[in-house]
């Protein structure tokens, strides 16, 4: 009798699911059982793909686009996750923009997209999700932090901030939504994945002590290891090879 999967008879969603770790993310679920809610804002064709690629897992999934900057947008994203699969155990909050900005040249159109979606979407998609989580009786959520929200970079001054209101909101919702929920977060750093230029390997290499970047699959590990240790919540987990320290 085949050995049943750690994730098997679970739905998840994960937002920014159509391209890089989000989708890293989100097939490493499927592998491990779960049914997966991709959603997307612009990369209607990724996302397709991605939907296809957990299809032939044998895991159910679909595609969801929404414009997380639009609360009614969101609530409507998860009511529509939870019509089509029935029901909702796992949020991972992966959408982000990185946008850079110099301090004097910082506006507040920049400002503000950089933390209505990287900050206040993950907010308002936990919130939308939590009744259905705490449903759930495994309910989880995972935050995508980065370093920069530890460290914080210049020119990176609004990128920074809302990573680190992505750090304090894991820290709140696991006590808000405990103990039917858990709540906790990762925290990359000095991670490349394929087709970044070489150049960014090789200055990870300077700057962490493990000298080596990081692999995506290893983020991937991260997301299982927090969804399936049910002692941890409010937590942040930073991957990044030491470079923090």
């Amino acid at each position: 009798m085949p050995e049943e999967k750690k994730l098997s008879g679970r739905v998840a969603l994960v937002t920014g699911a159509a391209k890089r770790l989000g989708r890293v993310v989100a097939l490493r679920l499927a592998q491990e059982g779960a049914d997966v809610a991709v959603h997307y804002g612009k990369s209607a064709k990724e996302a397709g793909e991605l939907v296809g690629q957990i299809a032939k897992l044998g895991r159910r999934a679909a595609a969801f686009p929404a414009e997380l900057t639009d609360i009614s947008a969101i609530r409507k994203l998860v009511a529509d996750v939870v019509a089509h699969f029935g029901r909702l155990d796992i949020l991972v909050n992966s959408a982000a923009n990185f946008l850079e900005t110099k301090f004097a040249e910082t506006s507040e159109v920049t400002w503000d997209a950089s933390l209505d979606t990287n900050l206040k979407a993950a907010f308002f998609c936990a919130q939308a999700a939590a009744p259905h989580l705490a449903k759930s009786g495994r309910g989880v959520i995972i935050n995508f932090a980065d370093i920069g929200g530890l460290l914080g970079w210049r020119e990176f001054l609004p990128h920074s901030i809302s990573k680190a209101g992505i750090i304090m909101l894991t820290r709140v919702l696991a006590k808000e939504l405990a103990p039917r929920v858990r709540v906790n977060a990762l925290a990359p750093g000095t991670i490349t994945m394929p087709g970044d230029p070489p150049e960014w390997e090789e200055e990870f290499k300077l700057k962490a002590p493990l000298a080596r970047s990081g692999r995506p699959e290893e983020i991937a590990d991260a997301v299982m290891y927090l969804l399936t240790a049910e002692f941890v919540t409010g937590h942040v987990l930073v991957i990044d090879g030491g470079r923090t320290l």
